[in-house]
């Protein structure tokens, strides 16, 4: 004979919480059928499942948020580290980062640590006489879109290899739900994306910054044909450019470990998986996945790729609540560890240049005591 109390268990559960019956079958783990036929009274669940029901039910008259996260892991303690980011993370535990926020190398040839391929060809990194007079913005050639050579062609799939020659391990550090918002260059977004895939990420959504400054580098197909004495070409071509249109955003690819039943489920689990939109739309201005955002008065200058401390702090606070650690593999002058500490997030950020490092913990100790933060350093 079937107990009243058993029997009306599951009923109790889904009034209570407002579960469907496919929902609360995922959550057990069990066919939909099966929770029906509890609910009529018809069978009785199992007593694992008996287990799960009775906690549903317990949480429910809980008024005060659970102190954590269901499922515990390795918590590891801030710092700033000198190393190889590939060698170093290999070294960390499983599950132990709730979050990858990086501005990765674009493979554009910006500095020589942007230069990810073997190939050095006469013109890679260059600069004509024009480029110079130019000034900064011009300083090295980059490659036009088709390239010079087969070997400058085979630039895209020599980014992709060395960004897969990371990426598994970022999903392996990475806690399930964890997200990995990634900065990367127009040119080759996609390759990166698909490095993240392939090792196992599942990609959310792509996100655009629009930078403060952009310059429009486009040469003037008449002045080129001016200088070879083509003038009647140089007035056909009048307005005609090239190269691109003005730059006038950067693309942030946003992924996520996989999870494995619900983001409600993994976020009782880990603590991850959805988004605070609230949060968002409060240091954006609105929940677009379009972002505007300079930097702040004496903020900028500290690195060639840098990006703007509140801009990382937005992405920051959408995917993580305070306590959870952020890694940022290519830290350069350390503003992901920045925005994360002036949020109360903990940061593992990892950079080779030992000047950059310095100049990170230098920016650290700005930040006022008692925001949680820095707590320790190493050089590995």
């Amino acid at each position: 004979m079937i107990e009243r109390n058993d029997r009306d268990l599951t009923r109790e559960v889904v009034d209570l919480t407002g579960l469907t019956v496919s929902a609360l079958a995922r959550k057990l783990r069990v066919k939909a059928a099966d929770v029906s036929a509890w609910i009529r009274g018809r069978s009785l669940p199992p007593p694992e499942c008996v287990e799960v029901l009775r906690e549903l039910i317990e949480r429910t008259g809980v008024s005060e948020p659970l102190p954590g996260p269901r499922v515990q892991r390795p918590r590891l303690e801030s710092r700033i580290v000198c190393a190889d980011s590939r060698e170093y993370i290999s070294r960390l535990p499983d599950e132990s980062v709730d979050c990858v926020l990086s501005d990765i190398p674009y493979g554009i040839g910006l500095a020589e640590w942007d230069v990810l391929h073997e190939n050095r060809n006469s013109a890679y990194l260059g600069s004509s006489a024009a480029q110079k007079s130019a000034g900064k913005v011009f300083r090295r050639r980059r490659k036009p879109i088709r390239g010079w050579s087969s070997a400058d062609r085979e630039i895209p799939a020599q980014y992709y290899e060395w960004c897969g020659s990371w990426a598994a391990e970022w999903l392996r550090v990475l806690r399930p739900g964890g997200s990995a918002v990634v900065f990367a260059g127009r040119r080759l977004a996609h390759r990166y994306t698909g490095a993240l895939e392939d090792a196992g990420f599942s990609h959310r959504d792509l996100l655009a910054w629009l930078r403060p400054r952009a310059v429009f580098r486009a040469q003037r197909l008449s002045v080129v044909y001016r200088k070879r004495g083509d003038l009647a070409e140089a007035k056909k071509w009048a307005g005609w450019r090239v190269g691109n249109l003005r730059p006038a955003f950067e693309p942030i690819t946003w992924c996520f470990k996989p999870y494995a039943v619900t983001i409600a489920d993994n976020v009782l689990d880990h603590g991850l998986g959805a988004m605070n939109a609230d949060r968002f739309s409060s240091l954006t201005g609105s929940s677009d996945n379009v972002l505007r955002f300079g930097f702040e008065e004496g903020e900028g200058g500290l690195h060639e790729a840098q990006k703007p401390v509140a801009l990382l702090q937005a992405l920051i606070e959408l995917c993580t609540i305070p306590g959870q650690v952020v890694l940022d593999p290519f830290m350069g002058s350390g503003s992901t560890a920045v925005a994360a500490a002036r949020c109360g997030r903990g940061y593992i950020a990892i950079e080779q240049d030992s000047g950059l490092c310095d100049l990170a913990r230098e920016r650290l100790a700005l930040i006022p005591q008692g925001q949680p933060g820095d707590s320790g350093s190493i050089r590995d």
